[in-house]
């Protein structure tokens, strides 16, 4: 069984209702989509800093609004951990210097470590770690 990761882009982008995605998403048995606990964090921590720069009463209002979505949005997902097995995945990738941001490292160190398919629109980035199988559902 094929494990197809969605990363952090795909995730807003299946949030703000693309079509595209959304069509591939329904033929894909639902236990073969999972994200990382590193988008989740990403999400959450755009929704935290919409928070913290919320000054007005009708912002904070619509910023939380979107953090308890973004939650519940979340609770549909199987959210892989960050584990041994991906500590050690991104060991190695600091060691033979990919340079690319530590967060998507830690991405493709989980995808690796389950021997998944990341489903992501920056190919540019991650073409740069050996191994990874990358697909993007973002066009038709």
């Amino acid at each position: 069984m094929t494990l197809y990761i969605l990363d952090s882009d795909h995730l807003s982008l299946y949030q703000r209702g693309h079509k595209p995605l959304a069509k591939r998403l329904l033929i894909i048995p639902p236990n073969q989509i999972a994200i990382t606990v590193i988008s989740a964090e990403e999400l959450i921590r755009g929704r935290l800093a919409q928070i913290r720069k919320a000054t007005k009463s009708q912002e904070r209002v619509y910023a939380y609004h979107w953090f308890k979505r973004t939650l519940e949005f979340l609770r549909d997902f199987k959210v892989l951990s960050y584990d041994a097995q991906a500590e050690i995945h991104f060991q190695s990738f600091l060691a033979q210097k990919i340079r690319i941001g530590t967060q998507d490292l830690k991405i493709a160190a989980i995808v690796l470590s389950q021997e998944a398919i990341l489903i992501t629109r920056n190919r540019q980035d991650f073409e740069r770690v050996t191994g990874l199988t990358l697909e993007d559902w973002s066009i038709l």
